[in-house]
């Protein structure tokens, strides 16, 4: 007789001393298009990537224009990337960069306001606060029936900050605001609780304290279901295993930094008083390490990232002394008028952009039972203001979806009357949501990066 055949339930958890740990697809839980499934149920997933405070645009007259303008030179698809977002080059037929884009009701308010509207396109423009539902808390709804989760807010301070200064990107069906969660040991340990809950049990709590990982709690059920495994499978579980405990070491790197308080701060001040050997590179990537396994584990197909506040509010605003020594913040390059200004704000805007490749990179080479998560996941990478605080022209990147019809490698100019959510109805569009509208969208935008 032959051997029996042996199969793995896709919601299979490895189990150690107070953690259950969810994993990957592997090939022993089956072909996932036979029996009943269809192409049809492949996961669209969506992600959202913030930064504040705009980007630099040196006037096409300025000696830097050619090597620091966040938009590339030329048009179509011969367009050439400047210095700014040359971290994303290994990607261009991975990427559309859009220009032009904004929100019309947010193109006359103050420009830290943006962020507040940057996925509703709400109207903020009274006395009112009267902001509208969020883009992804739209697919969120609508997918929440396929996920442990419907979606994860996340940004780089957490909370919900305050009107003008918002630390989220999401927004419920009435327009207040939805919490972010920035305290990544707490977000890590939502994968490894059996009721899905969230909380830590008595027993996980105390291998906390006693420094175990983990990976180290999980080893030996791991081993034991390693022998079942063919090779392939050994090697996924292998990589798995190994993301998992790079993503905890760093997380544990990280946590020293956000138990220091922020003093208090005026609207127009803000000093941190951070360590020194903080490494904001670090924080980001790890934020984005935990967004790729969410993805990988399926736990969730909406995402949003905040990555920092506008006008130097929160940690963000030192990234740029801490990461690339730079003499001001964020939010201070944006308004000096020096010398150097236009090259510091590139330096600053590149590393930015480095950060967004690390993620792409990241979706690009992990894979589930469908494919690379990049073709199955669309990601918009931007800000809600051009140069110094204007809430127009959208510096945005759009990549993924390859699989979802979604086609690149070009750089797409509109004039500044075209709404962004006219992108956000493609996008719902192109997630399999039949819409015709969204916010103050005047229908679908006028683009073959969508089909």
């Amino acid at each position: 007789m032959g051997k029996k055949s042996w199969k793995l339930d896709r919601r299979t958890f490895l189990k150690g001393l107070g953690v259950t740990c969810m994993l990957p697809y592997l090939e022993a839980m089956g072909d996932p298009f036979m029996g009943s499934s269809t192409a049809k149920e492949v996961p669209k997933r969506l992600c959202f990537v913030y930064f504040p405070n705009g980007c630099g645009l040196p006037p096409a007259e300025n000696h830097h224009h050619k090597n620091w303008s966040w938009f590339p030179l030329g048009e179509g698809r011969d367009y050439k990337l400047t210095k700014t977002l040359s971290p994303l080059a290994p990607f261009r037929d991975d990427i559309s960069i859009i220009k032009g884009l904004s929100h019309p009701r947010s193109r006359n308010l103050l420009g830290h306001l943006a962020g507040d509207t940057w996925l509703t396109g709400g109207d903020l423009r009274g006395n009112e606060y009267k902001n509208n539902i969020s883009v992804d808390q739209v697919v969120a709804q609508h997918n929440s029936k396929y996920t442990r989760y419907p979606y994860l807010a996340l940004s780089t301070d957490g909370g919900v900050g305050y009107k003008s200064r918002v630390s989220t990107l999401s927004f419920d069906h009435t327009g207040k605001a939805l919490p972010s969660e920035h305290r990544q040991r707490q977000i890590f340990e939502r994968y490894f609780s059996q009721g899905g809950g969230g909380e830590s049990s008595a027993a996980r709590k105390k291998s906390l304290q006693q420094d175990q990982k983990i990976v180290d709690l999980v080893l030996e059920d791991s081993k034991n279901l390693q022998k079942r495994l063919g090779k392939s499978d050994q090697q996924k579980m292998d990589e798995y295993l190994t993301s998992l405990n790079s993503v905890e070491t760093q997380i544990k790197r990280n946590e020293a930094w956000l138990d220091i308080p922020m003093k208090d701060f005026s609207t127009d001040h803000l000093n941190l008083n951070v360590n020194a050997t903080v490494d904001p590179q670090g924080y980001i990537q790890s934020t984005f390490d935990l967004m790729v396994l969410a993805m990988q584990v399926d736990l969730t197909r909406v995402m949003t990232y905040m990555m920092a506040r506008e006008d130097g509010m929160g940690f963000g605003e030192n990234f740029p002394k801490l990461a690339l020594g730079l003499q001001r913040g964020h939010h201070a390059i944006s308004h000096d008028k020096s010398a150097n200004h236009w090259q510091e704000w590139g330096r600053y805007d590149q590393w930015l952009a480095k950060q967004y490749a690390y993620f792409l990179d990241k979706m690009k080479n992990t894979h589930d039972e469908y494919g690379s998560l990049l073709e199955n996941t669309m990601v918009l990478y931007g800000s809600a203001c051009s140069t110094t605080h204007d809430a127009i022209n959208y510096p945005l990147v759009l990549a993924g979806g390859s699989k979802m019809g979604v086609k690149h490698g070009q750089y797409v100019k509109y004039d500044d009357q075209v709404p962004m959510s006219n992108l956000f109805v493609s996008m719902l569009n192109t997630m399999g949501i039949e819409t015709e509208s969204f916010s103050d969208s005047t229908g679908k935008l006028d683009t073959d990066i969508f089909g």
